[in-house]
């Protein structure tokens, strides 16, 4: 695993229906960009030192921005179909 200050780090969740946790990587001590990593957590903005397990990824800005991008076009297509639906 290796990864750059700006990438992010997802844990997968640990069964069906629990989320994934993201955290944004803004320190990498390793040259290499190995573990252990600096990661801040937006939903509580902790900061802690992460030695990632085997349920973890490490995720480009860039791959993150379209995920978060296909998320909200997801989102509001339901919303749409449901508007739609209701007002139809």
């Amino acid at each position: 695993m290796r990864a750059q200050t700006g990438d992010w780090l997802v844990i997968k969740g640990p069964v069906v229906g629990k989320p994934d946790q993201r955290g944004l990587i803004i320190e990498v001590r390793d040259p290499d960009g190995a573990p252990p990593y600096v990661v801040r957590w937006p939903q509580d903005d902790h900061v802690s030192t992460v030695f990632p397990g085997p349920d973890a990824v490490i995720v480009t800005e860039a791959e993150q921005s379209a995920a978060e991008e296909a998320e909200r076009a997801r989102l509001e297509a339901v919303q749409e179909a449901i508007f739609t639906r209701h007002w139809s």
